[in-house]
Order: structure tokens, then C-alpha cells, then sequence
């Protein structure tokens, strides 16, 4: 395990612990609340103190409790979908539709709007990484697209552009998340895939669905290195293995979810998840 660099003894714990945990037989609602001051659960990002920031495409992102109450609202202009994260140290980091720049806001709420520079690069999608503490940023400019790496102090540090054979990995990389094994996992809207490369960049998979083309919205892992993302055109959550494998769909049609968008999981192995037309999250138990 210490090769992971993981930086605190519960996170030690918890994936020490990841042998004892494994998919229950059914999917199982715990609770569901609404979150004030937005329209739709466009992105979910969970900090280790249990508190959720939610956005939606329209102008704020809204931090509340696991009851759905807010604590804090921050004016972030309009957005990507995966337009945001939490940093290790609780820090909200985060882009603005059109901008070239990522700004961060402290756990004491001083604002850094220019916390990195991007150039001509358009930052679409965020997340702050659980191993090292980097930030893996998708990026646009014309017809250009790239997953750029900085280190937690905002230096530039990897691009990932190409595959093998010299074409675009990416095409519209709008979700990104981290696998504990340092794998990159990301939502292309447009290849209408899940794609994932190495710590690296070097390409391991591409996941486009089962009987139908997936339409992959949010994204994220697990203590199992399981792979969870959103299909917004059937309405249901992808369960996938470390290496792609498709293993069930989370939610069915008696979970009546439409347009599931966000997708996150907290320490206690519940996930999360947001929905399009609506700002209500509701919360299932998949792990035992």
C-alpha cells in the first residue's frame, strides 16, 4: 500500500479494508433530500468531512449537509457539468464555462479566482486526485482536446492528447475521476464512451456499453476500484470493474431515477445521485 501515497490513517484504513467489502445482492434506498437554490443535480463533489457541493449549469454551487441543508453558496458563474472538486485539504476548486482560468476557494472562504492559469485551453471537467493530491483537468481549444495534470500547487506536470496511434484520445471530456490504482477514467460525451488510461496515459480501455450505446454522464470510483457512471439515456448507473468489465446496472426502473447526471460515493460505500430535472439526490447502499 505505500506506494499509493495515500496521506492520512483513515484512508489507509479504508482501503486496507476494501478485501472485506463486496456488491450486495440488490440495490437499496437509504434517503433522498433536496438541495436548495438549484434546478438540477448537474455535479457532485463530496468532501471527507461528509458535505456535499452540488451545481447545476446555471450560475452557483451550493454546499449542504447530508440532509440537505446549505451551508455555503458561491457564485461560480455558469459551468461545465464536471466543473468542480474537493481538494484533500476541503478546498472548493473550480472552472467557469468559457474561462481559461480553475479558481479555488478555501475551507475559510478566501477566493483565489486565478488559481491556475490555463492559456488557450478551456478547463471542462476537474477532480482533485485521493493519492497525491493533483488535479486532473479536462481541457478544450477548437478542436483540440487534452486531460492535463497539475500538481496541487497548480504546475503543469502531463498531457495527455494521443493514443498509440497517434489519434485524440478524447473528444469532449465533460466527467473525470481517478481510480485508486491511478488509472484516469473519463466521460466523452461525444465518443459516447467511458475512457481510461493509465497514470501514464497510455490507453487500457474504452467502455461504450452493453445491448445499446451508454450516453456517460457523471462519474466515479469506489474502495473496490469499481468504475460507477451515469447513463443518462437509460436512466440507470453502469457498474464496471477496474479492467472495463461491464458487472450489473445499479438502478432499474422501480428506483424510478430519470436522467441520472452525478454520481458519487462517500466513505461508508453509499452513492449518490443527481439527477437532470430535478434537485433531489437520493442515496443507495450497493456494497456490504
Amino acid at each position: 500500500m505505500a506506494t499509493m501515497n495515500l496521506r492520512s490513517e483513515d484512508q489507509l484504513n479504508k482501503y486496507d479494508n476494501k478485501h472485506i467489502m463486496s456488491l450486495s445482492s440488490s440495490v437499496s434506498k437509504i434517503r433522498k433530500f433536496e438541495v436548495p437554490c438549484i434546478v438540477s443535480s448537474f455535479h457532485m463533489s463530496l468532501d471527507k468531512s461528509g458535505r456535499l457541493w452540488v451545481s447545476d449549469n446555471e450560475g452557483f454551487i451550493i454546499q449542504t449537509d447530508l440532509q440537505g441543508n446549505r451551508l455555503k453558496k458561491i457564485p461560480a458563474g455558469v459551468g461545465y457539468p464536471g466543473f468542480h472538486t474537493v481538494s484533500e485539504e476541503e478546498d472548493l476548486i473550480f472552472t467557469v464555462k468559457d474561462k481559461t482560468v480553475i479558481n479555488k476557494v478555501t475551507v475559510d472562504d478566501t477566493i483565489s479566482q486565478f488559481f491556475i492559469k490555463t492559456g488557450d485551453w478551456k478547463p471542462v471537467s476537474i477532480y482533485s486526485s485521493h493519492i497525491n493530491g493533483d488535479l486532473l483537468v479536462g481541457m478544450l481549444k477548437d478542436r483540440e482536446t487534452k486531460i492535463t495534470r497539475y500538481s496541487k500547487t497548480g504546475k503543469e506536470i502531463q498531457n495527455i492528447k494521443k493514443d498509440k496511434d497517434g489519434q485524440n484520445m478524447y473528444s469532449e471530456p465533460h466527467y473525470i475521476t481517478e481510480n485508486i490504482n491511478g488509472d484516469i477514467c473519463v466521460s466523452d460525451y461525444d465518443k459516447k464512451a467511458v475512457v481510461v488510461v493509465n497514470k501514464s496515459g497510455q490507453h487500457r480501455f474504452s467502455y461504450r456499453g452493453q445491448k445499446a450505446r451508454i450516453w456517460p454522464a457523471g462519474i466515479c470510483t469506489d474502495v473496490l476500484s469499481h468504475i460507477l457512471v451515469c447513463d443518462s439515456m437509460s436512466n440507470t448507473v453502469h457498474l464496471l470493474s477496474q479492467d472495463g468489465q461491464f458487472l450489473s446496472l445499479l438502478l432499474t426502473p422501480q428506483q424510478a431515477i430519470t436522467n441520472p447526471r452525478s454520481v458519487c460515493v462517500d466513505d461508508e460505500n453509499n452513492f449518490y445521485v443527481g439527477q437532470w430535472n430535478t434537485n433531489t439526490v437520493t442515496v443507495f447502499k450497493y456494497l456490504q
